[in-house]
């Protein structure tokens, strides 16, 4: 008996040791969980700490950004200066603001596009006079993104602010608000200081011929194309602010000067003065079929809000051998005579739209626009593009080939003298227009 006793002691004494044990081991593994957990998500310990122990100190007040005035250089072209808002990726970068209207403003400016695609900014737009009056404030602030799916880090962010009623021309600043989230702090951002000014310019101030190029003239190739497009059968077209805005501003405004200080110019004044605005890169040439003129074309394409333009890629290193020694007396689309003819490949377009009816404007499409948009074929118009020419100042042509077809490096391509053969008319045209003074430049 009592042996029996002893037996059961034994074994209730070994399973007592086995179950302290057992919950020793899941104690120290739920201990070991917990700290790894800590160090795999170390912010969870402040945010716990947070949302337990509320801050003392009240949040700081939301500092206000003023943006450096632009200068002018001594070449006579404006120097921009940007202010960027935030840290790390930005909520936005200012580039750049204008009166749109009476009643409008427009802002553009960059800002981190997995922000504002997965996030949810929110801009507000104040007008705060020169004078002791009250701010107004917007009644609509829009935001746009133009960029048509373009871009993966930063994207084009357009503001237009809307005001119940006109602004008067009497001076004062526009202010944008800028939050990540409803429940963010705001930026202040001084987005426009506008002085006193004589006019504001109306969409009731068309000037319904005018085209503008957006285009800068880097070269001597783009300094005087467009203006005589309307008037050739067969017309190259690239950038030519000298020609194209003169005939959109106002007396005495150039393209360097755009602000004419004293007038209150603004770039807002191209979109309610210009009938259809082009968008291209001076190292593009838009090129119309022979028996086809700028005008004529621009108005079969007045029930479209825009229209886009199929791409002709150029080499830029392929010449012909009979151009061997000769090629620093040539222009660029002169020499360079190869178009790359590959299939299936995606190619970017260009495009024209009409302001009036455009939201925003993209670089390669309007996504918001009011109308119908048209693609056109490169059978009535198309440009061609000649890419990598513009920053490379040394002799671009690479290869002399003989060839009219022939494949390099897996791409195939094929002898296109399309715009060679008006280079002599385009040449002509430009001595005319402003002189010898570029005819000794290398090319």
């Amino acid at each position: 008996m009592t042996k029996g006793k002893e037996d059961r002691r034994l074994i209730l004494g070994f399973l007592w040791n086995c179950a302290d044990t057992k919950l020793l081991l899941i104690v120290l593994f739920l201990i070991g969980s917990l700290l790894a957990l800590f160090q795999i998500l170390p912010s969870l310990s402040s945010v716990t700490l947070y949302c337990i122990t509320p801050s003392p100190h009240p949040p700081p007040p939301a500092a206000q950004v003023t943006t450096p005035p632009d200068f002018p250089l001594l070449s006579g072209a404006i120097r921009r200066s940007f202010t960027p808002i935030g840290s790390a990726a930005h909520l936005f970068i200012q580039m750049g603001a204008y009166r749109g209207s009476a009643t409008s403003f427009a802002i553009v400016g960059l800002a981190s596009k997995p922000l504002h695609i997965f996030g949810k900014p929110i801009f507000r737009c104040e007008w705060h006079p020169s004078s002791s009056s009250p701010p107004i404030p917007s009644s609509h602030s829009d935001k746009f993104l133009p960029d048509w799916g373009f871009g993966r880090i930063y994207t084009v962010v357009v503001i237009n602010c809307s005001f119940p009623s006109p602004i008067a021309a009497s001076g004062g600043r526009l202010l944008l608000f800028a939050s990540i989230s409803p429940f963010s702090p705001e930026t202040t951002i001084v987005s426009l200081t506008e002085s006193l000014t004589n006019s504001i310019p109306q969409a009731s101030h068309p000037l319904p011929n005018s085209t503008t190029s957006t285009a800068a003239p880097l070269s001597s190739e783009t300094s005087a194309r467009s203006a005589s497009a309307s008037g050739s059968p067969t017309t190259p077209v690239s950038s030519a602010p000298e020609a194209t805005l003169s005939s959109t501003t106002p007396a005495g405004c150039t393209k360097e000067s755009w602000r004419c200080s004293g007038r209150g110019w603004r770039r807002g004044w191209n979109r309610l003065s210009a009938k259809w605005i082009f968008f291209f890169d001076v190292d593009e040439f838009i090129y119309l079929q022979p028996k086809t003129n700028l005008d004529s074309f621009m108005e079969s394409m007045a029930e479209y809000s825009q229209f886009t333009i199929e791409q002709k890629p150029m080499s830029n290193k392929l010449c012909l051998a009979a151009d061997a020694g000769r090629t620093h007396r040539m222009w660029g689309f002169e020499k360079l005579v190869y178009r790359d003819v590959k299939r299936g490949v995606r190619r970017n377009r260009k495009y024209a739209v009409q302001p009036r009816r455009a939201f925003s404007a993209g670089v390669h499409m309007s996504q918001h626009i009011d109308g119908k948009t048209l693609h056109v074929s490169g059978r009535r118009i198309a440009y061609f593009h000649y890419h990598d020419t513009v920053a490379e100042r040394d002799e671009p042509c690479r290869e002399f080939v003989n060839d009219t077809q022939l494949t390099v490096d897996g791409t195939p391509f094929v002898l296109d003298d399309t715009l060679r053969r008006v280079a002599r008319r385009v040449k002509r045209f430009e001595l005319e227009a402003i002189g010898p003074r570029r005819t000794r430049t290398r090319q």
